[in-house]
This record gives structure tokens, sequence and C-alpha cells, in this order.
């Protein structure tokens, strides 16, 4: 069975960026775990809570065929992007082939850990000028793929985000 690990922030992720995402991924029989820095019920910037499977620190990547890390608010309140367990593993799913995604906010984190430099990326508009100063070749597209990596800029695209996903592990 193929899996995708989603990563939250522990406070104010995006809500339809996890929930629309992992319920397509779920309904084409795609298991999907959810990781955060807490395992401790996590409210979503419109209301919604879930309680995390794991903690980031508790990931075994072999276990996914992806990674996907979810936008809103908490990314930038938490700053997940300077977040090592969040960089590292982000790095460690690039290196061994897996797709690395993130939608909204959480593009910032790919940059971060250096994956995003000379490629084709997107992200919500108020992260943009972050992104093309970390060599980001940014796109006003809805949804990108660059190889194995996928951008999305926002809950509007969370659909296509995961249509993405879906496309390249199923290839």
């Amino acid at each position: 069975m193929k899996k995708v690990l989603m990563v939250i922030a522990p406070v104010n992720f995006r809500d339809e960026e996890l929930f629309v995402p992992k319920g397509f991924l779920e309904d084409k029989g795609i298991g999907v775990d959810v990781a955060s820095l807490v395992k401790t019920p996590v409210r979503g910037m419109l209301g919604k809570t879930i309680t995390p499977d794991l903690l980031v620190s508790d990931v075994i990547l072999d276990e996914y065929d992806a990674v996907a890390f979810v936008g809103g608010i908490g990314v930038e309140d938490r700053k997940l992007y300077e977040n090592k367990e969040c960089i590292d593993l982000a790095k460690l799913a690039f290196s061994r082939g897996k797709v690395v995604a993130a939608i909204c906010i959480a593009p910032k984190i790919l940059a971060a850990a250096g994956l995003l430099k000379n490629k084709r990326a997107t992200s919500f508009r108020s992260e943009r000028q972050y992104l093309v100063k970390k060599g980001v070749e940014y796109s006003e597209e809805n949804a990108v793929r660059d190889g194995m990596i996928i951008t999305a800029s926002g809950p509007a695209a969370a659909k296509r985000f995961a249509e993405l996903i879906y496309e390249i592990i199923n290839a």
C-alpha cells in the first residue's frame, strides 16, 4: 500500500490543505499519516481538530512514498522553516527519492532546506520574496511540479496538490 505523510504545524494549520488532500488520497486507497511536533489535538485555522498519528521526530521515512508539508499561519508562527526536524525530514525525503510536497506557506520549509534552489515552485503570495531570495524560479501557477517536488499556492489548490502527489506516487 502506498503511503503519504502529511506534516502539520502544532497550531493553526490550514484545514483545507490537510483535509482535502488527505480525503482525496484516502479515497484512492493511499494510506495517510499525520505528523507534527506534538501528539496532542491540533486546531486548524478554521477550527477543525486532528490528533497527529506521530511526532516528526518519530517518522520512519521508509514507510512513506511522499512527505507533504501543510501550510497555514502556524508554519510562520512556529517558524517551521527554521525547525531542524522539519528541514532534516524534507532533506532526507528528497535524498531518498521520495516525493516532497508543500502548500501555501510551507514551501518556505523546502526553500530553507535548499530543495528549491533553481527549481520552479509556487507558494502563498506572501512568501514569494522569501522563495525568490532562496533561488526559486517563482511561478504564479496554483500548483507546480519540478521533478519530485510539488508546491501549491494555498487552499484553492489543495485538490490539485493531492492529484499531483497521487500521479507521481502511482507513475
